[in-house]
C-alpha cells in the first residue's frame, strides 16, 4: 500500500482535467460521509438540543424566518 505522502505526489502529477476529478469524488465522498453521520447522531437524539435551542430562541423571538 502506498504512503499518504506518495498519493500526494502522485496527485500533484495529475493533469488538470484528472486532478479536478479527483476533487469532485473527495467531496462527494466526504458529503456522503457527513450525512451518514449526522443521520445516525439525529437518530440517536444527539442533536435533539439543537432542536430545544431553536425553540428557545423562538420563545424569546430571536428566530427570524427565513
Amino acid at each position: 500500500m502506498k504512503t499518504a505522502e506518495e498519493i500526494q505526489t502522485d496527485i500533484e502529477a495529475l493533469p488538470r482535467k484528472e486532478y479536478m476529478k479527483l476533487v469532485h469524488w473527495f467531496s462527494e465522498h466526504d458529503w456522503k460521509a457527513w450525512d451518514r453521520e449526522i443521520e445516525i447522531d439525529s437518530k440517536s437524539g444527539r442533536l435533539d438540543f439543537l432542536i430545544e435551542e431553536a425553540l428557545a430562541e423562538k420563545r424569546v423571538g430571536k428566530l427570524s424566518d427565513l
